[in-house]
């Protein structure tokens, strides 16, 4: 699996797993005052969070990625949903990045 398709799995689950966290809590503090769902996705989320940041800080340098777009992947993982944003925008810009890189007569460059 490449970098680009590990991290966008993992930004899926971690957006996922936030969605299965919030409505855990609005069954736990609004609708019904039951439990199971934070219990359930609690940890879970709390594990696919702890993946995320390691898998940040595996690929941004085989994705090229600059400190700022790196510390914009993490602070991504804060708000529910952002790390899918954060991917769908990273994908864009990594297709952007390719395709720049194979016009004739131009070198990649870092950003």
């Amino acid at each position: 699996m490449t970098h680009s398709r590990w991290f966008r799995a993992v930004a899926i689950a971690e957006a996922i797993s936030w969605t299965g966290l919030l409505i855990g809590m609005l069954f736990k503090y609004v609708l019904s005052d039951n439990e199971a769902g934070v219990k359930i996705f609690g940890p879970i989320h709390g594990g696919i969070f702890v993946l995320y940041v390691v898998t940040v800080l595996i690929v941004r340098g085989p994705l090229r990625w600059s400190w700022p777009v790196t510390l914009a992947a993490l602070a991504a993982s804060v708000p529910p949903l952002f790390t899918w944003f954060f991917e769908i925008w990273a994908r864009g810009r990594e297709r952007q990045f390719h395709a720049y890189s194979a016009a004739p007569g131009t070198a990649p460059h870092r950003t």
